[in-house]
């Protein structure tokens, strides 16, 4: 069966290289590949430069203020350090939301849309129910903030049972988001766990990289590389990775930490660093470009994520960067937060450990430095599991299988009994 499905989204990457909702662009051109129509409906930003079309799939970035009003409604902008809304956005939310109901609806109609697609289900799958006026099958999926603001704020809450009850089907990237997405309303005969996909071909080991990179750093030598990327927020655990390192630093003083990302915690991580003694030894290197990660991966002797559930209890879905450290070969030091256990299994494809223990996480990277085997075997055995199971190809062969039950089970209106 060919879609043509109508994708609502927040963020999407506003240019070639772009750090900001990167696992949007392989699920849009994945869905495209397989024959389907993809038109994406995003609100514009200042930064996007896309065409009106690229690798089969169409934008429509829509206007929602004038040029002069800053533009934090999407791309990660509406929230401060991952936990409070700014004021700016919480003013332009209403505009927005209803710009881009407005966008979406008119092209739903031009297009012929036979599926509705809703990332985050606040606000993409409110807006793209909203649009598809109830009468076209509605699928959401949820990414990891969307829940946490439902779960916190009443009007976010109302809007997520909205979209739920009207929903064919519903993904989430981890079970601790479907879980909690049940807990808001969604129904768990229409619901799946349907973890992100990796591109193998760009993430692989790369020895020319590894030397090229290295080399770009200063890095003498096999002295010992830990790398971590990700936006500098609570939920990241970057300051556990920070105390770990201090830990590490007396018994391997030519290792070096690399902190690739930006956010609002950049100069406290600084600072903790510095307090710590380990200014040279840990490297805050800024938001790294997504062409330039396959290489950053490659470099490292160990990748550590050490993802939490942060105090305000937001934690990731799945990070990106878990499965391309896989599909990259370099053996994974992380946590079970969020979806990260239910593609890391421990001991064979990486190291997990618990969350918010630097002591742990310290041996877990020392016990890599110091056992080349061990990382040579944990680096295969991880690439091999993605090759196998974590493709986008197949992550696009799942969800085009959603779509055509979406088709069959749509209805007209609210399902008698779901949660109101």
């Amino acid at each position: 069966m060919r879609h043509v499905v109508v994708m609502v989204t927040s963020s999407y990457p506003r240019f070639s290289g772009d750090t900001v909702g990167t696992f949007m662009e392989p699920i849009a051109r994945g869905v495209a590949a397989r024959g389907h129509a993809v038109y994406v409906v995003a609100p514009w930003h200042p930064l996007v430069e896309r065409p009106a079309h690229d690798a089969g799939v169409h934008f429509h970035f829509y206007r929602y203020a004038p040029r002069a009003v800053p533009h934090v409604f999407g791309y990660a902008g509406a929230l401060k350090a991952d936990v409070r809304f700014r004021a700016s956005a919480l003013a332009i939310t209403p505009l927005a939301v209803a710009a881009g109901i407005r966008t979406a609806g008119r092209l739903a109609h031009t297009a012929g849309a036979t599926v509705m697609h809703g990332h985050w289900v606040v606000p993409g799958g409110f807006m793209a129910r909203a649009a598809g006026r109830g009468r076209l099958p509605l699928v959401i999926s949820l990414h990891g903030s969307d829940v946490y603001v439902a779960e916190r704020h009443g009007l976010a809450r109302w809007a997520a049972r909205t979209a739920f009850s009207h929903a064919a089907w519903v993904t989430a990237c981890s079970a601790d988001l479907r879980d909690r997405a049940i807990a808001l309303g969604a129904e768990p005969e229409c619901s799946s766990v349907l973890p992100y996909g990796v591109d193998t071909v760009r993430f692989a080991p790369s020895h020319g990289a590894r030397l090229a990179t290295r080399q770009t750093l200063g890095i003498v030598g096999d002295a010992p590389l830990v790398f971590a990327a990700g936006r500098l927020v609570r939920k990241k655990g970057f300051e556990f990775l920070i105390e770990a390192a201090a830990r590490l630093a007396s018994r391997w003083p030519a290792a070096r930490v690399v902190i690739a990302g930006g956010g609002d915690l950049a100069g406290e991580l600084q600072r903790r660093a510095r307090d710590a003694g380990v200014a040279n030894t840990v490297h805050l290197v800024g938001a790294v470009a997504q062409s330039e990660m396959p290489a950053w991966l490659s470099s490292a002797d160990v990748v550590a994520v050490p993802s939490v559930r942060d105090d305000a209890g937001n934690v990731d879905g799945l990070p990106n960067v878990v499965l391309e450290a896989l599909a990259s070969g370099t053996p994974l030091v992380s946590t079970p937060a969020g979806g990260i256990a239910s593609v890391v299994e421990h001991g064979r494809t990486g190291l997990l450990v618990p969350e918010r223990d630097p002591d742990a996480l310290a041996a877990a990277i020392e016990m890599l430095l110091a056992d080349g085997a061990l990382r040579t075997r944990i680096g295969e055995a991880a690439r091999r599991e993605v090759c196998e199971r974590y493709t986008w190809d197949q992550y696009a062969a799942r969800l085009e299988a959603i779509y055509d039950g979406a088709v069959d089970r749509v209805p007209a209106e609210p399902v008698t009994g779901r949660r109101q």
